[in-house]
């Protein structure tokens, strides 16, 4: 498997921060949750849910970061919607609010991706 099917996904009820990690460099992804005031509706979230797994597709491996519930939720999503992505999910992490550079460490360092090498 090459660096460039990992994947990492932050994700709350707010916002998905999707990910792509190689050998030098990554690409990040924001999707944002529809905002309701007062009441969250189940169709919305599947819609956000099918954004962020449509993102997350090219990727062999995907580690799932987040602070609240909602890593499990799209757990479940995956799982009723997307089997195949779900089982591509090498693991699910609680996390507060890494930054970006917080993120990619982690991945690097869960996924054992080699440091880039000195020309």
């Amino acid at each position: 498997m090459t660096a460039q099917a990992r994947a990492a996904v932050w994700i709350d009820h707010h916002t998905a921060r999707v990910f792509h990690v190689y050998l030098e460099s990554f690409d990040e992804t924001t999707l944002k949750a529809p905002i309701h005031h007062v009441h969250r509706h189940p169709e919305d979230e599947q819609h956000f849910f099918a954004d962020v797994a449509k993102a997350l597709e090219p990727s062999e491996e995907i580690l799932l970061l987040g602070p609240s519930t909602a890593k499990n939720q799209f757990v479940k999503y995956l799982n009723e919607h997307a089997p195949a992505l779900a089982g591509r999910v090498a693991a699910v992490e609680t996390s507060d609010h890494p930054s970006d550079a917080e993120i990619v460490a982690h991945v690097k360092s869960h996924f054992r991706i080699p440091p880039p090498r000195l020309r």
